[in-house]
């Protein structure tokens, strides 16, 4: 178990691409952080620099407050899980998971105790004589993970380890990988290009892009408050809708007070029709009054008229037609169009009703709603209180 320190790290690779550009994180004892983003963003290139795989260009790594910038990677104590199982083809099972303690030169009881060990709490017992091509894809991937147990690092570093595994067994082995790290209680950091993986694996997640943290925060939190709409976008399945449009007030422009020197009420004119703003959110948003604006608003924070989990008015409502319908049991998502924004995904109940064609309106839950600037990075402006959470 360890401490896990990254300070400033930067990574150029020749001909002067930036690979992770000024990377901070202090990871906890006993900590599991996710590092998520697409293609491309930085985050193997983090985690093989931490392995120390890859050199770093700038900063500095430090496990349980020794910097191991110059340490190489068989010293530096830690243990990588990676996308290929890289099993040893004409070894056992046994074999496999015992060849890393047998190089250290570790007794044979010991060696002994501890593969039979990582082999009951893997339920690979029955496997430990066969040899790798006799394993299912599950299997395998618990070898490897075996291989690594066995070790007793102070660091598990995983880099995609479920990508060549099918749907079914990634969501076993998820649950898998998430249970040893509560029994095995070691400091882990695991990289994936899937954000659901992330939002069911870390205690924290790192949104990464272009080499550049977007927000690290627990899951959850990041989920309901994300701080632009990169994170916004990336996080969810399926992603929240966003709308452009602007702020007006009363029904129609103006500088937002009445005749009486009252506040109008404030809009949203999302090109087809208005939206009120919550209470919640008015203050934020009057200093931007006509100005080109971003709702955002997740697939389950939408519903046809007649079917809200929410508590609904009819001022929440857009007009929208029903383009495509895809069930999905309890549940199916619907692709809507306004006149203004031709694709809106919201997830619904089964039994909404709702066929291809179909005009109605459509209500937006005022309590999970997200404003992001326009332009640039489209930077959060304000988010529900709760974090768009019913029933926080």
């Amino acid at each position: 178990m360890a401490t896990l320190s990254l300070s400033h790290v930067r990574k150029v690779y020749e001909g002067g691409m930036v690979a992770v550009e000024d990377f901070n994180l202090e990871i906890a004892d006993r900590e599991f952080i996710v590092l998520v983003g697409p293609s491309g963003c930085g985050k193997s290139t983090t985690l093989r620099m931490i392995a120390g795989l890859e050199d770093i260009s700038a900063g500095t790594i430090a496990i349980d407050g020794r910097v191991v910038n110059q340490v190489p990677p068989k010293d530096r104590d830690i243990a990588m899980v990676f996308q290929s199982y890289a099993l040893y083809p004409h070894m056992t099972v046994y074999e496999n998971m015992a060849f890393a303690l047998s190089l250290r030169k570790i007794p044979r009881a010991e060696i002994e105790r501890k593969v039979l060990e990582a082999a009951r709490t893997l339920e690979l017992s029955a496997q430990l004589d066969k040899l790798p091509r006799n394993l299912s894809g599950g299997q395998r991937q618990r070898v490897a993970l075996g291989r690594a147990i066995v070790r007793q690092p102070k660091c598990f570093l995983f880099d995609e380890p479920l990508s060549n595994l099918d749907a079914k067994l990634r969501v076993e082995m998820r649950a898998e990988i998430k249970r040893l790290h509560i029994a095995l209680q070691t400091t882990t950091v695991y990289v994936t290009h899937d954000q659901e993986e992330a939002i069911t694996l870390g205690d924290r997640v790192v949104v990464m892009k272009d080499g550049v943290v977007q927000q690290c925060a627990p899951a959850l939190e990041m989920y309901r408050r994300p701080v632009n709409r990169f994170v916004a976008g990336f996080l969810g399945n399926p992603p929240m809708n966003f709308l452009t449009g602007r702020l007006v007030v009363g029904g129609g422009g103006g500088h937002g007070r009445g005749a009486d020197g009252a506040e109008e009420r404030l809009w949203f004119d999302e090109g087809s029709g208005l939206l009120p703003v919550p209470p919640w959110a008015e203050a934020a948003l009057r200093p931007r009054i006509g100005e080109p604006i971003v709702l955002g608003v997740r697939p389950e924070a939408l519903a046809a008229r007649g079917h809200a989990r929410f508590p609904t008015s009819d001022a929440d409502a857009l007009e929208v037609r029903v383009e495509l319908v895809q069930p999905l049991g309890d549940r199916m998502d619907v692709q809507l169009a306004t006149r203004a924004h031709p694709r809106v995904i919201a997830q619904m109940d089964a039994d909404a009703g709702l066929a291809v064609g179909d005009l109605l309106p459509i209500q937006l839950d005022p309590a999970r709603l997200h404003f992001f600037e326009a332009g640039g990075e489209g930077r959060v402006l304000v988010s529900a209180p709760s974090g768009g959470a019913r029933g926080v």
